[in-house]
Formats: C-alpha cells, sequence, structure tokens
C-alpha cells in the first residue's frame, strides 16, 4: 500500500518473532539459507504476513493517466494550497469530508459502483453477484469476513455486512487518490491470535499530507489491492501482480516505463467514478460500434481494438492471415505467451484439507518455494493448508464470449465431481465466442455434504469460532452459515473446485508473440479445443501437404497468367 508496509519492516517483525521464541527455546527448525538471506522453513506463525506484505516496493510510479495530445496541459489546481486542506485532519473520514466539500457530486456517483457497494447484478443471467455474497476458491468468501477482507474495500469502516453504504463519509478517497506513497490501510476489525501481529509498528498516517498530495489513479492506487488479491501477491489472477508497478518492457509493454507507461485507467475507463472492466461482465469480441473512441477519452468499454482496430497487423501475406484470426481469436490468445511472468509466482493449488495443523500448541508456517525474483513463498499455512505455485504459466485456452455463470452459496451440485466456481459460455458455432486464455485455479475447499453446497467459513475475528486461530473447522463453518441465515446439515466435506480467471495483462512485445505453430501443430496449445478444424492440427500430414501445394500451385498459375498477357501485349505493341 505504501512505503510503510514495505517488505523490510514485515520481516523485521518475523526476524524479531523468530528470535523471541528460539530464546524462549522453542522447537522451531533451524533456517534455511535463500540467495541473500535467511527465511524460516516452519515454524510458529507469526501472523498473515501476505497482508501486511504489499504495496508498491519501490518508487511511486508517475504513470500516464490520459491519452491526450496536448502535454502542455497542466492540473489547475494546488491542492497543497486548498485552505480546505490545511487541516488538521485525524481521520481518513474526516479527509473525505473536505474532499466531497469541493467534489460534490463524487459521493453520489461513488457509492453506486462496484467497489463500494461489493454487488453487481449480472444483466444476462440475472446471477447476484459480487464480494459481498460468492463463495471462491481462495480464502473461500469475503462474506462474514468483512472484519479483515474489507481492508481492500474503497471504504472505511466496514466491520461486517450491516455496513452502511450510504454514509458518503466512509468513502476512502485516498486510497485511490494518494500521490504519497505513504498511506496505508488496516484490517477494520482485530484478528483471533494468529493474526496479532498483522500490522505492529506502522508509522503514523499524516492525513494533511496525504490529503494535499493527490492525484489521478496510478498503478501503485490499483495494485495495492488488485496485485494481491486472494492473499497474496499475484495469488488469484495470475496476470496481476507487483512487478506491475514497475514492470519491464517483455513483462508489459502498456504498463514497462520503457513502452507506454500506462495507468490502469488508460483501459478502465472512469465516468462517473465507475470504472469499465470487470470479470464478471466482459466483452470477449468487441464490435465496430465499441471500438472508438480510443482508451482515455469519454467511453463505456475498453478493449484491444479500442486502439488497435480489428486489422492490427500489416499488409503483408503473413499480417493479412493474422488479420483473418482477429474474429475468432483474441488479442491476448496470441499476444500473452504466458502468464505470472517477471519473477512473481501465482498460485495455482490450494488444500484446504491439512490446514489446523499444530506444532506445540500452536499454529506455525512453511516457506518451500523460492520464485523467480528469489523471494521465498509459502507452501503451508496453518490457518489456510498447503499451496503450489507456478511461473511462466502457458495459459487454459477455450471458447468464451464473455457471459460467466457462478457457482453461488445456494446452487446445488454432483458432489461426485468436481464444482466449477465459474464457468464458460461460448464454442465455436457462436459468432461472438472468441478462443481466450484463461488461468485455472485448482482447490480442495469445505462443503456442506448433506446439502451438496458451499459454505461460507468464518475465518476472522476475535472468537472462539473463528478459524484464523482456533483452526476447528466444525465451528467455523457452523456460524459463518448461522451467522449469514444459510441452511446447514451440520456436516462438512472437502470437494475438489475449479476457477477460471481471463488473462488480459502481461502483453508482451510483438516480437515474443505466438508463432503459428504454437498452435496449428498435432501437440499445440489448441490440441484440446473440440469441434472445429484447425490446419496442422487435425487433418493428416499429406493432406495439409496437399492443401498448401495447390495453394502455390494456383498462385503460380495466376502469377504465369499475368505474366503472359503482359508479355504478349508488349508483342502485340
Amino acid at each position: 500500500m505504501s512505503d510503510c508496509m514495505l517488505f523490510s519492516r514485515n520481516r523485521f517483525l518475523i526476524r524479531l518473532g523468530w528470535s523471541v521464541l528460539l530464546i524462549l527455546g522453542s522447537s522451531a527448525p533451524v533456517l534455511a539459507t535463500s540467495v541473500s538471506e535467511e527465511v524460516p522453513k516452519g515454524g510458529v506463525e507469526l501472523g498473515i504476513s501476505e497482508y501486511t506484505a504489499i504495496g508498491n516496493k519501490g518508487k511511486v510510479d508517475n504513470p500516464v493517466t490520459a491519452l491526450d495530445k496536448d502535454k502542455t496541459k497542466k492540473s489547475t489546481t494546488d491542492h497543497t494550497k486548498l485552505k480546505e486542506l490545511q487541516g488538521p485532519f485525524n481521520s481518513g473520514p474526516e479527509v473525505t469530508k473536505a474532499c466531497l466539500g469541493c467534489h460534490n457530486t463524487a459521493g453520489h456517483q461513488f457509492i453506486k459502483n462496484k467497489h463500494w457497494t461489493w454487488r453487481f447484478d449480472d444483466p444476462i443471467t440475472g446471477q447476484k453477484l459480487g464480494k459481498s455474497v460468492l463463495v471462491n476458491n481462495f480464502c473461500t468468501n469475503a462474506r462474514g469476513n468483512e472484519g479483515m477482507c474489507a481492508q481492500c474495500h474503497a471504504g472505511f469502516g466496514m466491520k461486517d455486512s450491516n455496513y452502511d453504504f450510504s454514509n458518503e463519509e466512509n468513502i476512502d478517497c485516498l486510497v485511490c487518490h494518494d500521490a504519497t506513497g505513504k498511506y496505508y490501510k488496516t484490517p477494520p476489525t482485530k484478528g483471533n491470535k494468529a493474526c496479532s501481529v498483522m500490522f505492529e509498528g506502522l508509522k503514523p498516517i499524516n492525513w494533511t499530507n496525504v490529503a494535499q498530495h493527490v492525484r489521478l489513479p496510478a498503478r501503485s492506487n490499483c495494485g495495492t489491492c488488485h496485485f494481491f488479491g486472494g492473499g497474496g501477491d499475484n495469488v488469484k489472477h495470475g496476470d496481476l501482480s507487483s512487478v506491475l508497478f514497475h514492470p519491464p518492457r517483455d513483462v508489459d509493454v502498456h504498463m514497462s516505463e520503457q513502452g507506454e507507461n500506462f495507468a490502469c485507467i488508460i483501459c478502465h475507463v472512469g465516468e462517473g467514478h465507475d470504472w469499465a472492466g470487470s470479470r464478471y461482465i466482459m466483452i470477449a469480441k468487441d464490435e465496430k460500434e465499441h471500438a472508438k473512441p480510443k482508451p482515455g477519452m469519454e467511453r463505456e468499454t475498453a478493449t484491444c481494438e479500442s486502439c488497435h482496430g480489428d486489422k492490427p497487423h500489416p499488409t503483408t501475406v503473413r499480417g493479412l492471415k493474422q488479420n483473418d484470426h482477429v474474429d475468432r481469436v483474441a488479442c491476448e490468445s496470441c499476444h500473452i505467451p504466458a502468464f505470472a511472468r517477471g519473477g512473481v509466482a501465482t498460485k495455482v493449488d490450494w488444500d484446504w484439507r491439512t490446514a489446523g495443523r499444530l506444532r506445540n500448541g500452536e499454529g506455525y508456517k512453511e516457506e518451500g518455494y523460492k520464485q523467480g525474483n528469489g523471494e521465498w513463498r509459502h507452501t503451508y499455512k496453518s490457518i489456510k493448508g498447503s499451496f503450489k505455485y507456478d511461473e511462466n504459466v502457458k495459459p487454459l485456452y477455450r471458447w468464451f464470449n464473455g457471459v460467466m455463470r457462478y457457482t453461488t452459496i445456494d446452487t446445488k451440485f454432483d458432489p461426485s465431481k468436481p464444482v466449477e466456481i465459474n464457468y464458460f459460455s461460448g464454442d465455436p458455432a457462436d459468432p461472438d465466442s472468441r478462443i481466450w486464455p484463461f488461468k485455472r485455479m485448482h482447490t480442495v475447499q469445505p462443503y456442506d455434504k448433506g446439502n451438496n453446497t458451499l459454505v461460507y467459513m468464518h475465518l476472522w475475528g476475535d472468537d472462539d469460532a473463528a478459524f484464523w486461530g482456533n483452526y476447528d473447522f466444525a465451528k467455523a463453518i457452523k456460524v459463518g452459515m448461522e451467522k449469514n441465515g444459510i441452511p446447514y446439515s451440520g456436516e462438512y466435506g472437502f470437494i475438489d473446485s475449479y476457477s477460471y480467471w481471463p488473462i488480459n495483462h502481461m502483453v508482451a512485445p510483438k516480437e515474443q508473440a505466438l508463432a503459428c505453430e504454437e498452435c496449428h501443430s498435432k501437440d499445440g496449445r489448441l490440441k484440446n479445443l473440440d469441434n472445429f478444424y484447425m490446419p496442422g492440427r487435425d487433418a493428416p500430414r499429406w493432406l495439409d501437404i496437399l492443401g498448401i501445394l495447390l495453394v502455390l500451385g494456383t498462385l503460380a498459375g495466376v502469377l504465369g497468367h499475368g505474366l503472359l498477357r503482359v508479355i504478349l501485349s508488349r508483342r502485340n505493341s
């Protein structure tokens, strides 16, 4: 979230705790050696360090926030000189009140968006979606755990689902507009023993200073939450990690300072504090009426075609054939050859069954995966179970028309098969479908064996039922369901689940785009996509060769015929 929340502070806290344990004679294992420091390989759990080690690790970025050709335009307001912002301020709501005094329609706009309501009513499927109701296969549910999860709510004081969503003074203006890098958010309620050291030692926020230094949202603002969704850096999406604060050009040509240096809002265009782009409803195939104007200008949507058009490749023989793919293949499928690039791994497997193991009566963690940038990731935590990671991952490819359906808390399913948390609409016969890249997440998570539904778990809280402290699935599920009025049989089990995350970020330079044979081959990336014919994959090799010879022969015949006409016309003349 800020320089205050850099890894160095958290490592100091972790090392201090380890030192105390060793002095007191703890039986924690010895420390293993990494590239540049010692990292614990198991031991007593000192806190949910994934949630504290977040925020921009380096300098605050200064990205392009509007595609305006007039580079001489400057802001007309110096916020440091506004008398309304001279303070003193003692809290976030006091700052928000001052902001809304001038920006007097911003509050009315903001309380309608998904960042505030955590709700979305899908106009196509009719499903009620959003963090406030959905079950996922990471930390499973935000509902009932708002005391922790609301650390990434764009408001102040969201302790439970009874939050007053009409109170505009609880809007957090600074989390999106802070330009200092010194601002941070903490959970609105206290956690249990396992979470007791999460934010110790942080320097108090200088509310007046951050109020006076604001700007349009940069990557460091958006990434504070979106890069760390699901419980840590790049855990959830796979293509959103801390490397995007300052990405090299070969990781993302759009966000790199050596490339376009775009802020997120260039593509996720916001009008009236509502931003384009959502995994709940997507534009899988752009249409001409949606392709204008460009991102950064007033518009409702943002897609690749918005800037690059529906014929993005040069008018060469190869380029014309590539343009012929645009209506059936998403740009991302060729131009994002892999995700989780740049040295930050993504979580691909999570097993809740192993959660709750103790050592000497205490929870513990194990760091068993060293990712590309040399940092260690947890492969086991008592509060969450066992994890697996991967980097430079080839996506899963599926036909997709932008419509995704979800397994909700009241969806009944067949427990003999894995549960799909979300599942696709789209097929080759659908003219609105294209081949899209996805990350697939596998989890073994709790479910209600009597009702064959997913469950809400009470994870966070300073009470004897909170799983993050007492490690009792039976209590955590019972309380999680009862608090939210959900029927529960009283018997839980574990079930395999899958979720699918569309890959849109980490666009590689064009020279790193996929070669034709990556897909057009027997064992290529699209080998598991059925019900359509693809040259190089589906026909016998002799038939492909014959087809190529026929094309070349036809081309030779046309050229030869043209050449003869030229020669004969010259003779006649």
